[in-house]
């Protein structure tokens, strides 16, 4: 290429001046747009200007003869002549206007009918020689001979002829072998036309090679090239490309001041586009403007494209304005990108003005355009103008693709629209468009935002599952997940599986920490923090105040002064009040006498928070002097007391009760009080905690002040009802409603809760009936707990007066409320109103939760209808409520006391299905179904699975087999399961060793009943049933001796002997 170069260079000796400037049609047609007009052609009146006759009319002979024709005007003629052929072709309609007559000479006429070309546009012969050179591209190179293959058209063909021959060729060996012959042919003369056609063929093909090699040729033959050929050249690189090859062409042209025509420079253009290469179109578009050369649409969407892919916004935008003043409509894809770096350089009105612009021109928008506008809209807050552009989409019948499914699931969340979010993104696999990570993520953060965490790792589950990799960004999303759900295992795992992508940000190391401290890891958490501190994790402001939040809570002095140095020393937190504080809390001297004061003055606002962290710092360390000194700063500062109050709040909520204490002791020595909401929280945390004693004092010295508020009284009430002092709490509600104070209906729940509780019904009655007669407005939970509380003390009637008292006032019923009431109608055996209370719930609107089926399914099954509880608990689960072990429970014993053990297996088997394991009162309950059906060997088949199962079977599981099986009259089979059970390591109670007796005694086995009863004897306390059937058993055997002395032994006790009892009472035939 550079040989290539060199001769272009040095071949031109003497420089041909450029051709004028011609007026570019396009710009004026541009700038005076007309309405296109049908080009009519009058050829009898405008004979053929190329025709090769002279006519009968000889051309005068002219006084300066032309010299002949050079190539370039050569070209323009034949190029001239095929424009007009091809008019005269398209207008061969009905309506043409086409020559009559051509003039010729009478050997020109008799060659035209040789050649039958009959309106052809070659000459019969011209087309065989075509077909015979490209019937050889199904020969193999080197099988034939151009030379013989064309020996009939030697002498035959022209050379305008042989050119036409060349230039219809398709294969570049067919092209190359042909013009090797042409150069052979007599009537061949070197010129540009030939090497340009050559050129064109090895172009289309990419043999770039070979048409540097015609290039070289053409310039030893002493052919100049002109603008034609150059730009061929230039289209050759440009196609394939060879840029570098392309750009130092385009130089020796530039200095033989040859300027390509528009459409070469357009494919110059492009080939550097493609190839990403925006700076050097920039700098070739600036030379095109200096040559004058005039740009066409096409120019300038090329341009304006590089242009905005390097950024350059300015200058984009000018070429843009300049493109739409020549009057080229812009292109769709130009809009889009000008749109796209408006919206990421932040110039929204600009974007938002190029949208209004296509909508006037009536321009479609592409997808791109809608996500960049979309994306645009979402940044900016204006949702309501996005959905208004999906809705002009569908409008339009613009198809969405993923980004902007996307895009709409996250203008969804942000609206908090979380179902219309899970439907797009439902909509988005349905079509089949879900493949990106960036959709499952949005979808994912729309799920966390509504704390609903669990759909959010079911969607990463599903993103998992369809083999989509996982990015640094789905790691942190994916550990976020598990942070709000504080499994810290699987949040572990994420971050290490994060830290393998790069060093953690900031966000996901304060996410993790945040979980550590949650759990109350403060050992795992100052671990975490000693690791990221050595990885040197860029720290932000929230990570700097979490890490401090550890170090203070752990009483990490020496630390935390190293981490406020090393915040002061880094820029980026200079001007934060945050350290400003910690750092004038820490590292000031304090000694002065003044110091509170100077330091007040020292800053414009001092940070709470930060002050809250070194009081619980020095709290932890147990610093007194610090502790006053930073809580006289603290109670200068606007809004202090009350951050010194919430911080006894936190301290009562994380259970360290012993700082609370001693906080709220400073702000009594410095002669403050806290808020009401904390010594209320410090007074529930005593009751809690059942410290009495201590509450009281709490209470005690709050307690006299006219401004001690409801919410302490509330503590200390249910301060009292939690220690069981129920009688306290009411003497104190009295005491405090004799003073006037409206404690209000939380109070007096909690009062007569507690005397419920402790078996004062009547009391909380007299409360109840009180608060009726003094009008007391009440709530739905204070009704709540009244109904509740009458109900446990057996006043169903009162329980029912209350409902209704609270259904006249208008007072809302809550799910409670109905659960409650078909209790007290099922207690009262008013199963008829315990339905239509059900039905009342169902049709009020309000939820309805597993425990209002479960109860009434219980009254069911206590009524004996167990084909009405079987049809509501398949309605439960109709409604989407899964069972729990409760509702399994009460529905296998509503069968077993049907005698219903094939529907108690079946719903046994359903609830290991679904995933909820039994207890022992499952267990418990299906051993009864298949007692009562006599289906003894299932039962103990139950009790044997039981163990495997890891739920050890009790006495009651053994009672209940033994006591159906002695039942029954089967006294050797329960022998052998008793003793069975009692080798596997169960331990019998009392009941079984009454009801293996009861067995032996009315089914007459007088000596078996003998020796169980002496195996088992040491081992019990005495009971009158035991010792009773023993003195039968001896009495029965004749052993009078042993049977005095247990009769002895029951009167010495005071036991009184059943004197009901006799042996073998089932044994006896009637």
């Amino acid at each position: 290429m550079a040989l290539a170069i060199d001769s272009l260079k040095t071949s031109f000796i003497s420089p041909t001046p450029p051709l004028p400037l011609k007026p570019s049609k396009n710009l004026s047609s541009s700038q005076n747009p007309e309405k296109p007009r049908n080009l009519i052609i009058h050829c009898s009146i405008h004979p053929d200007p190329w025709s090769l006759s002279t006519g009968n009319r000889p051309k005068p002979v002219s006084k300066n003869p032309k010299n002949p024709l050079s190539d370039d005007n050569a070209r323009r003629i034949i190029k001239a002549k095929a424009r007009y052929l091809s008019v005269l072709r398209r207008n061969q309609g009905p309506q043409a206007q086409t020559p009559k007559w051509i003039r010729r000479t009478p050997e020109q006429m008799v060659q035209y009918l040789q050649d039958d070309r009959n309106g052809h546009l070659y000459g019969k012969h011209v087309v065989a020689a075509i077909r015979l050179v490209r019937s050889l591209s199904a020969r193999p190179e080197g099988s034939y001979n151009m030379r013989e293959v064309m020996g009939s058209f030697v002498a035959k063909l022209s050379f305008r002829e042989m050119c036409v021959v060349l230039k219809e060729q398709r294969g570049w060996r067919q092209a190359r072998d042909f013009f090797e012959w042409m150069k052979l042919q007599l009537s061949y003369r070197p010129s540009v036309i030939v090497y340009t056609i050559l050129l064109r063929v090895y172009g289309q093909v990419g043999k770039i090679k070979l048409a540097e090699q015609a290039f070289l040729e053409m310039l030893e033959a002493g052919c100049e090239p002109d603008e034609v050929a150059c730009g061929t050249m230039l289209c050759a690189y440009a196609r394939w490309g060879r840029y570098k090859a392309m750009l130092s062409f385009y130089s020796a042209v530039q200095e033989r001041g040859i300027t390509p025509s528009i459409a070469v420079f357009n494919f110059m253009l492009s080939s550097l586009q493609k190839k990403s290469l925006h700076v050097k179109v920039k700098d070739l578009w600036r030379e095109m403007v200096d040559k004058r050369v005039v740009p066409n649409n096409f120019t300038y969407t090329v341009v304006i494209s590089s242009l905005v892919k390097e950024g350059l916004l300015e200058e984009s935008f000018k070429t843009f304005n300049e493109m739409k003043n020549l009057g080229f409509v812009p292109e769709e894809v130009t809009y889009s990108l000008l749109i796209s770096l408006s919206s990421k350089t932040g110039n929204q009105d600009e974007a938002i003005k190029l949208y209004e612009d296509m909508k006037s021109r009536g321009i479609v928008l592409s997808n791109y355009t809608c996500a960049s506008l979309l994306t645009l809209y979402y940044k900016i807050g204006d949702y309501s103008k996005a959905l208004s552009l999906f809705s002009e989409m569908e409008k339009n019948k613009i198809v969405a693709d993923e980004v902007i499914y996307g895009l709409l699931i996250r203008i969804y969340g942000k609206l908090g629209l979380h179902e219309d979010a899970r439907k797009t993104f439902e909509e988005t696999e349905q079509l089949g468009l879900l493949t990106d990570e960036k959709t499952y993520i949005a979808m994912a953060q729309v799920h966390l935002k509504s704390r609903n965490y669990e759909k959010a790792l079911a969607i990463m589950e599903l993103m998992r599952s369809k083999n989509i990799w996982f990015s640094r960004f789905s790691y942190i999303v994916l550990l976020q997940c598990y942070v709000m759900k504080e499994d810290l295992a699987s949040a572990e795992a994420t971050f290490q599986a994060l830290s393998k992508t790069g060093l953690p940000d900031a966000g996901s190391c304060d996410d993790i920490l945040n979980l550590y401290i949650k759990l109350d890891l403060l050992e795992k958490a100052e671990d975490f923090i000693f690791e990221i501190r050595i990885d040197k994790v860029k720290f932000d402001m929230e990570l700097c105040k979490t890490v401090m939040k550890v170090y203070c809570k752990k009483g990490m002095l020496r630390e935390a002064k190293q981490l406020i140095q090393e915040m002061v020393t880094n820029g980026l937190f200079k001007d934060s009040e945050f350290v400003q504080t910690l750092s004038m809390v820490m590292l000031e001297e304090s000694g002065r006498p003044d110091y509170v004061d100077d330091t007040v003055v020292a800053l414009n606002q001092i940070d709470t928070m930060a002050l809250e962290l070194m009081l619980r710092l020095y709290l932890t360390v147990g610093n007194a002097f610090k502790i006053e000194e930073i809580l006289k700063m603290l109670l200068k500062a606007a809004g202090g007391l009350q951050v010194a109050s919430q911080l006894i709040s936190k301290f009562n909520r994380e259970g360290d009760i012993s700082k609370a204490q001693s906080l709220n002791d400073q702000l009594v020595k410095l002669g403050c009080r806290a808020e009401d909401a904390s010594i209320a929280s410090l007074i529930s945390l005593y009751g809690k905690q059942h410290k009495l004693k201590k509450a009281i004092e709490v209470f005690s010295a709050v307690e006299g002040s006219p401004t001690t508020g409801k919410l302490i009284y509330i503590s200390m009430i249910d301060a009292y009802a939690k220690c069981g002092k129920a009688e306290e709490a009411y003497r104190l509600y009295e005491e405090v409603n004799d003073k006037g104070i409206e404690v209000g209906v939380v109070a007096l729940s909690k009062v007569v809760h507690a005397l419920a509780n402790c078996g004062k019904h009547q009391e909380a009655e007299n409360v109840i009936r009180t608060s009726f007669q003094n009008g007391l407005e009440l709530d739905t939970v204070a009704y709540n707990t009244f109904i509740n509380a009458t109900l446990e003390a057996g006043r169903l009637h009162f329980a029912d007066s209350i409902y209704e008292r609270m259904v006249s006032l208008r007072v809302a019923p809550s799910i409670q409320t109905y659960n409650i009431m078909i209790s007290v109608y099922g207690r009262g055996r008013k199963l008829d109103k315990a339905v239509e209370m059900f039905n009342k719930a169902r049709s009020s609107g309000v939820s309805l939760d597993e425990k209002t089926y479960t109860n009434l399914i219980g009254y069911y099954g206590k009524a004996g209808k167990s084909h009405e509880a079987s049809l509501l608990f398949r309605e439960m689960q109709e409604e989407g409520i899964k069972p729990g072990k409760v509702s399994y429970n009460i529905m296998i014993n509503m069968y077993a006391t049907a005698g219903l053990h094939h529907e108690a297996q079946q719903l046994f088997q359903a609830m290991l299905k679904n995933g909820c394991s039994p207890d022992s009162l499952t267990y418990l309950a299906l051993i009864r179904a298949y007692t009562g059906s006599s289906k003894f060997s299932e039962a103990e088949e139950t009790i044997m699975s039981m163990q495997n199962e890891g739920v050890p079977p009790s006495c009651v599981h053994l009672n209940q087999l033994l006591s159906a099986l002695t039942k029954a009259g089967f006294t050797e089979e329960a022998e052998r399961v008793y003793y069975k059970l009692l080798s596997a390591g169960l331990s019998p109670d009392i009941a079984c060793y009454r009801t293996m007796l009861r067995g032996y005694l009315e089914y007459g086995h007088v000596e078996k009943g003998i020796s169980f009863f002496e195996q088992i004897r040491e081992s019990l306390e005495p009971d009158q049933f035991i010792m009773s059937s023993a003195f039968k058993f001896y009495k029965s055997a004749g052993k009078e001796r042993e049977s005095v002395a247990i009769l002895d032994s029951m009167k010495s006790l005071g036991i009184p002997f059943l004197k009901h009892l006799e042996a073998g009472s089932k044994a006896k035939t009637p």
